[in-house]
Parts: C-alpha cells; structure tokens; sequence
C-alpha cells in the first residue's frame, strides 16, 4: 500500500527552519474549514470546531484506506487564520474580539464525495455539533513569508515581529495571520511546540 506524507513532500512548506525567515509560493489546496470567533481557550465553538476537523480528517483518511485506492496517507497538521476587525485586539491581546478560520489541508485525491461520506459517518457515530459549520473549500495564499516558531503561543510576538519586519523591508503585508500547528499540545512540552508563523504578502 502506498503511503503519502504531504508534509514531507511539501518540506519547503511544512517544515521550515526556525533561524531565518524564508519566501515561500503557496499553491491551491483544498481544505477542510471552520469559522468563528472568541477566545481560543475559552471558547465552546472552538473546540466544537477542532474537534469536527479532526474527526472528520481522520475518518475520511480511513475511508479511502480501505478503498479502492490502495493509498495511505497521514492526516495533515491543524491550521488557523486569525484576524479582527480592529486590529488593535491582538495588540491588546483581546481574545474575545479574535476571528478564525481553522482548516486543515486535504489531499488531492480525497474530494467532496469523500469529505460528504466522511462526515455522514462521524455524524452517524458522535453526532458532533460543530459538524454543521464544515465547508470543503480550495484556498490559494500565494506569496508568503514565513518561520518556525518553537515555544509556546504566549512567546510568539517575537517571532511574528521577524516575519512582519521580513516583509515591511520587501513588500507589503495582506490577508490574514497565519498559524500551522505542528506539535500535539495536549502531550508535548510547551517549550518544544513547533508552530509554522505565516503571513501573505503582495
């Protein structure tokens, strides 16, 4: 059985260096997404949301294991685009005024058929609420910088700062603040949580 890891096909992409920040073209992929806003630590729909990702990721996975495919893969890491319509609220560091968008990235050969079936089978088995807000969508960043921020989410500021201050000196910054998590939180360390700081320029 073949096994993909687009994490390691994409190495330029999901596996940056954490020393210097780096140009990077982000292509279309398809995604598995959820919006809302509020405090990511207090907030029931974020975790209702997470929790209907992952579900619904690792169903699908299994789905086309046991296809016709004969494929494997390994289920790609949780991501978020944060924004605010003040932006002043990360400043502040005003989680309650915090938007999102958690996605996680979906193969190529795994389609809406397959996401469709996916999800009327987690519905079947857990009846999650955050299920409804699911969309299946293509999204395209384009030019990005970017740079691995290792530590936890309370230490990123540095970090961002860098990545801002790459693009200010090249370009101009657009879209929305992105975040790749690559570490499972709830077991690792939090001085060992690798998370990817990304961010659109034009």
């Amino acid at each position: 059985m073949q096994k993909i890891d687009l994490k390691k096909d994409l190495k330029h992409l999901y596996q940056p260096s954490a020393k210097d920040v780096v140009q990077v073209d982000v292509p279309k992929f398809n995604f598995l997404m959820s919006d809302g806003e509020g405090d990511p630590n207090t907030s029931q729909t974020y975790a209702e949301a997470v929790e209907a990702l992952f579900s619904v990721s690792y169903t699908a996975k299994f789905m086309v294991k046991k296809g016709g495919q004969a494929l494997d893969y390994a289920v790609m890491p949780l991501e978020g685009l944060w924004w605010a319509d003040d932006m002043s609220a990360f400043v502040e560091n005003d989680k309650s005024k915090w938007k999102w968008t958690m996605m996680m990235m979906q193969p190529s050969f795994v389609g809406g058929e397959t996401i469709d079936a996916a999800i009327a089978e987690v519905r079947r088995k857990k009846s999650l609420p955050g299920l409804s807000k699911l969309r299946f969508e293509s999204f395209t960043e384009g030019r990005c910088a970017q740079i691995l921020h290792v530590g936890p989410f309370s230490e990123e500021g540095p970090t961002i700062e860098r990545v801002h201050a790459f693009i200010d000196s090249r370009a101009s910054r657009t879209g929305k603040h992105h975040e790749i998590y690559l570490s499972d939180i709830r077991r690792a360390d939090p001085k060992k949580w690798k998370t990817i700081i990304r961010h659109p320029m034009v």
